[in-house]
Order: C-alpha cells, then structure tokens, then sequence
C-alpha cells in the first residue's frame, strides 16, 4: 500500500488533535501540528525519501523521534502506535470537534461526557434540538453560537492545497499510463490550470477500449469508495477523501475533452460562443460543423477553429485572455526553466535543516546560478543576531571561493515591527547584498495602520523585497488587511521587489495581485523559502501562480542575471540612503 504525504499529515494531525483533548504538553502538541503542515506541504513523497534512505530528521519540523514515526507509519500500513493507543482512550472522530471555532479541548469532552457528542453531526442534531442549553456553563446564547459554526463547518465543501493534490495525482496518472489501452493521460480542472486549491479533480485518457481503462482506473489501490463506473465515465473517492473524476474518449476527441474538462466554466462558455458566430457547435467530443467533426483531436485545433492562438491553461479564468488572444496580446508565461536563482532559503543557522553547503550544492545541482541566504533575524527564538550574521557573511565569503558554478548571496529576513521599523539595526545590515522584510507579527493590525507599516518597512535602506507581501497562511490565517494596490504603487515607486511566496500553504502573492504588479510595472521574485534542500521543489508552484497572474519573465527578477540582479540590489540600497 502506498502511503502518501497527506495520510502521514492526518496521522500527526489527529495524534495532535487527541492530545490536545487529553491536555497533553502544548509543546509536544504543536510539534506534531507543524510536522503535519511540514509533511503535507511538502512536494517529494516522504515514502520515496525513506525508500532512499534519506535521514527524514533533516526536514523542518521533524527531530529523531518524528522521523521514527514517519517510518513507523510508512512501514505499518499508513498508521503508528501511538495513533492507536490515543484512539482507544477516545471515541474516534471527536478530534473533529476541535476545527469547529468556538470549542476548546475543555467544550468537547464537555460535550461527550454529558450527551455522549463525538462528530459534527451529532452536534448539529444536538443543539437543532435544544440540547446544548441545559449543560451547565453554555446556555441558548452559546448553543446558538455553536449552531451557527457547525453549520458554517459542514456546509463548506473541502479543499485540497495544489501540493497536496499534485502528490495524490501524480502516482495516479502513472499507474493509469501503465494499462496498454492508454494512449494519453492529462489531468484537467482547476489542477491544471493551477488553482492554489482545488475541490475535485478530472482526468482524461485518450483510449481505444475505454471499458478497460475505467475498470483499471477504479482498481487503483489509492481509492478508497468507488462512487460511479461506466464504460467510458467512472469517478472514486480516494482514501485521503479527494474525489477525482476520469473521462475517456477516443483519441480523435482528446483535445476537445482536455479543453471541456480543464475549463475555467466562463471561459468554455465564451469560446462556445465564439463557436456559435461561426455556426460551430464545441463539446467535449470535438467541433463540429453540422454532424461533421472538424477539429478536437488537440486543443489547438479546437483554438484555432474560433480563429485563437493556443491560450495556456493557467489563464483560462475569462479574464481578458480570450480578447487577448485574438490581439495577439497573449503574454509568453514565466517558466521554471527561466528561473536563475532562488533569493530566499534558510540554514540551520535558523529554523533551516540543513547546512549552508547543502543548500549551496542543492542549489547548483538543480541548475541555479546564485541562491540567497537569508535566515531569520530575531524571529521565533531560532534566528541569527548580528555577530551570527557576520560569521554567515564570512562562510560565505570563503564557500563563494570555494564553489564553482553557484555564487551565495548574502541576506537575511527581518521582521517588520508593528510601527514599521525593523528588527535589525541598519548597521547590520551594511554588509549584506540585500533584506527581505516580513510581516510574522501584529497581524491584527487595521488597514490603515498595517499598510503605513509595510510602507515604513519598504523604505529602510537594504530593504529590497517585502516578503510574502500579505502575511497569509491558505491553511489557517486570512490576509492581513492592506491596501495592496497601494504597496504596489510604492513598490514601482521605490524599486522594492515584491515576492511570490512558493510555499504551498502561503502562494503570496495571490494570482489577481501578481496582475496587479505586472500592470502597474513593479517586480515579482519567485521565491522558494527553502527550508530543507527538498523545498526548492516548491518553485513550481509559485510559477504556477505567477503565470495565473500573466507574469512574463521581464516581470521576475530572479530570471535575471547574476549582475542584473546585483544592479538592482546596488540601485535599491543607494535609493535608501
């Protein structure tokens, strides 16, 4: 059985939730929540790296004995002992419970031990029927209150990060390559055109004997509920709960059906219509002119029958990309490959997991010309103060002698404090090539008052990115509230870069305010915030995102040269003086 991220993620995730209920040791409880986030966010599969015989102790988050239980998990069928042992001390699914806002570990056993509640539902049935207001302590104002959450909490439908989802699909997509049948596979839906999130996922295979394949695909060992099969349709639900739904058409029909099924649904709706103007009919099957099949064997064919160049997926959203098509106004997309460096990674030096050679030699053998370095300053209580900076500055120095083919930029990320100076004396920062400066705290902040900070921040001398400008956290923390269209003005205005997060659980900048900086002339970096040399797989994310946001690799500083990049660091801190 092969066990993925995401079941290693639930497993610490619901060791943590039941300690929690048994008020265990608040340290060892947000261990196992941030080796849940570390593993589910992560883009190698765990399974593969223990199969190598990496040390698993070298991911963020994870000492000896969390690396001990990865194995133990791995090796014994997607579960660990200790799982097992605070299962049988309480009722299976009340650590549920606890993601519903408004009860704390003290409500939920409450709850259990006076009307024996232990999942969402039987919570909701409960206070529809007025149970709740008799227990002592929550009365009719707090049972409606709890009413109101759970409801909130059911209705909403889940959502898998774009990380997650790729790690679920990947393995998926090669074992439907394997069946003989098969001639294409492709993912579709908003997977494919790189949403941050994603609900269910499509799948299409062009095959010759369809039946075969939707029986193989239903057979996958990853499925845990067969919802439908069909001869050419069949959708599962996989153990992890994510639903993934397979089309298979003939060949001839594959690009119609790869176009229909990736969508966005208002862009299909606008290239229909453009099929109507011509007297065309466009449907998962092909185009068609009256009963004859004109096109739909490619998505170029199926473009180019409404007189439109190939639009990539990820700007399929009718946001002004079919008008620029027919312009011919599409941008040439930022890719990975033009990436020629990372300026944003930490080292053991902080909360990084390994050295700073790792890093280096990780960095080169994946074809970078330069990685910035750039731990924390005074952050968290793992962070470098000013004589660690200039040791760092010095090992630098002598690697950079040293390593050929990769060049070390010397940085560091300073926090923002809540007036909007930083956390970090200027003279510290004299010597570096340049500062990332971040929002970690005070994130409650009005707008008014979060966006005069950031403003101050952007505008100390060394300062040359404002990193993952809105503090956001897809997992659990909103946006803090900030006049972003204004931090961009200003960042055009002072030459600060802004960065595109590419850590799954962050993507920041969202794709509509990369538009907004592509408009308005201001620079993205796509960053990794590599904390592990395996963190650098994260840059495909953030592409992913830049290109949502019709970024073009004009647009990326990091898609140029190392003296280019060493010229706007050089025009950005003699602008700070």
């Amino acid at each position: 059985m092969h066990i993925h991220n995401a079941d290693i993620a639930s497993v610490f995730g619901e060791i943590a939730d039941l300690l929690e209920l048994e008020e265990g040791n608040p340290f060892r409880i947000r261990a196992y929540r941030n080796a849940a986030r570390t593993v589910e966010t992560l883009a190698p599969s765990v399974e593969d790296l223990l199969n190598e015989g990496r040390d698993l102790s070298e991911l963020p988050g994870i000492g000896a004995d969390l690396a001990g239980k990865i194995a133990e998990i791995v090796h014994g069928g997607g579960t660990c002992a200790l799982r097992e042992q605070l299962r049988h001390e309480l009722p299976e699914g009340i650590g549920t419970l606890l993601r519903i806002p408004g009860l704390g570990p003290k409500r939920v056993k409450l709850l259990y031990q006076e009307r024996g509640i232990h999942t969402p539902e039987q919570l909701l049935r409960a206070c529809e029927d007025g149970q709740l207001r008799t227990i002592r302590g929550l009365g009719e104002k707090a049972e409606q209150r709890i009413l109101e959450a759970v409801q909130s909490r059911l209705s909403k439908s889940t959502r898998y990060s774009i990380a997650l989802a790729v790690q679920l699909l990947e393995p998926l997509v090669r074992y439907l390559k394997q069946h003989p049948a098969v001639v294409r596979v492709e993912a579709a839906g908003s997977l494919r055109r790189m949403k941050e999130t994603v609900g269910d996922v499509d799948i299409v295979v062009a095959a010759r004997r369809m039946e075969q394949v939707t029986a193989h695909f239903v057979q996958y060992e990853g499925v845990g509920r067969v919802i439908s099969h069909g001869p050419t349709r069949a959708s599962v639900e996989l153990a992890q709960g994510m639903q993934v739904d397979l089309r298979a058409v003939e060949p001839e029909s594959f690009g119609a059906a790869l176009h229909y099924f990736t969508g966005s649904k208002a862009h299909n709706i606008e290239i229909r219509t453009l099929a109507l103007k011509r007297d065309l009919k466009i449907n998962e099957y092909g185009v068609f002119a009256g009963e004859a099949r004109i096109a739909g064997d490619t998505e170029e064919s199926v473009f180019a029958s409404v007189g439109l160049p190939f639009i990539p997926p990820e700007l399929r959203e009718n946001r002004g990309e079919i008008e620029a098509a027919r312009d011919g106004r599409l941008p040439h997309l930022v890719q990975l490959s033009d990436l020629k460096g990372d300026l944003h990674a930490h080292t053991r030096a902080s909360d990084g997991r390994n050295s700073l050679r790792e890093m280096a030699l990780e960095a080169q053998r994946r074809g970078m010309d330069y990685l910035g370095i750039t731990d924390h300053a005074r952050h968290g209580g793992w962070s470098v103060d000013e004589e660690a900076l200039a040791r760092q500055a010095d090992e630098i120095d002598r690697l950079n002698e040293e390593l050929d083919g990769i060049t070390l930029l010397k940085g560091v990320e300073v926090d923002i404090l809540e007036d909007g100076a930083l956390d970090l004396p200027e003279a510290a920062l004299a010597r570096l090539d340049y500062a990332i400066a971040s929002v970690h705290t005070a994130f409650e902040l009005s707008r008014e008052k979060q966006t005069a900070r950031v403003l101050r921040a952007m505008d100390q001398p060394g300062v040359c990115v404002l990193g993952h400008p809105t503090a956001r956290l897809l997992t659990g923390r909103a946006p803090v509230e900030l006049d972003v269209e204004r931090v961009i003005r200003h960042a055009r205005q002072c030459g600060c870069v802004l960065e595109l997060d590419a850590q799954p659980e962050r993507l920041d900048l969202n794709d509509s305010y990369c538009m907004m900086a592509r408009d308005q002339g201001a620079l993205v970096v796509i960053d990794s915030d590599a904390h592990s040399v395996l963190d650098f797989d994260n840059l495909r994310f953030g592409v992913g995102q830049g290109r949502r946001g019709w970024l073009e690799k004009r647009d990326v500083l990091n898609t140029r040269t190392l003296a280019q990049l060493k010229a706007v660091f050089s025009k950005r801190k003699t602008a700070g003086h």
